[in-house]
């Protein structure tokens, strides 16, 4: 598969094939992951993907509105209350899709600072500048409603125990990628620095996802991810994926938004500057 997918890299017309490329046999001999850059660079034309958002945002949208309000339906109304934690419980439908996008934005977050520290990619820089406020809201909401979520189930709004310190740091990790982002005269320089932060942050993510695991936490562990299996009830699991995919489609539709807000700001500031 992989000589299959070289070959079609050749083939493309994306650039003149640089000098010390050879694919005897459909192997790569010399610098295959510039191989992945050339293919990345192929959706570096932002009137490409200005086009691409005019295309999907009609359509997420709409879908994000539907997901969530069939997830909220559900959640509030369809679903049961748990027999221990009684109507508390439904807390979980906003609480755990809102931790699983903070932490799936950052893992975005850091690919694509990796993509443009690695590869240069300018789409990727603005993807990124545009996710990190986004991740950083998901975040929020997942703090907030883990502490309204603790108080009846803990007595307390908030302990120092792993799970909750670690996604405490993501927070800050999200702030701190927004601040340096904006700290340069130079936006260059600091989408640079960012990405920097990003990458060296993600370490975060398996501690945060294996800290129930490796210390004695309050905080439950896993019920859905799980190597042993799905141990949540059907009729709160699904529920809780549909307002993830609410989620999920959400997020998307307003980072294409940003992204196309972002890419026309520098447009338009390319343009005056021309004058």
């Amino acid at each position: 598969m992989w000589g299959f997918f070289l070959s079609q890299l050749r083939d493309c017309d994306l650039a003149p094939m640089p000098a010390g490329w050879s694919f005897p046999g459909g192997r790569l001999y010399k610098r295959p992951i510039m191989a992945i850059g050339l293919n990345l660079h192929r959706f570096a034309n932002p009137g490409r993907f200005l086009r691409l958002a005019d295309r999907l945002l009609p359509w997420l949208t709409p879908a994000a509105a539907i997901a969530l309000a069939c997830g909220l339906y559900l959640a509030l109304i369809g679903s049961p209350p748990d027999y221990q934690q009684g109507e508390t419980v439904r807390i979980m439908y906003v609480h755990v899709p809102a931790a699983w996008m903070a932490m799936s934005t950052y893992l975005l977050l850091a690919l694509a600072g990796a993509a443009a520290l690695i590869w240069r990619h300018p789409l990727a820089e603005v993807a990124a500048e545009a996710m990190a406020p986004l991740g950083a809201g998901f975040t929020f909401i997942a703090l907030v409603s883990g502490s309204l979520w603790g108080r009846p189930m803990w007595g307390t709004y908030w302990v120092w125990d792993a799970r909750l310190t670690s996604f405490l740091l993501l927070f800050f990790l999200y702030l701190g990628h927004i601040a340096l982002t904006h700290a340069f005269d130079d936006r260059q320089r600091g989408r640079r620095s960012a990405a920097v932060l990003a990458v060296v942050g993600v370490i975060n993510l398996p501690i945060i996802k294996f800290s129930v695991d490796w210390w004695n936490t309050l905080h439950q562990p896993a019920s859905v991810m799980r190597m042993s299996g799905i141990s949540i009830d059907p009729a709160m699991l699904w529920p809780l994926l549909t307002m993830t995919a609410g989620f999920q489609l959400y997020f998307f539709a307003l980072l294409a938004l940003r992204m196309k807000a972002m890419l026309l700001e520098a447009r338009h500031r390319a343009a005056a500057y021309a004058r």
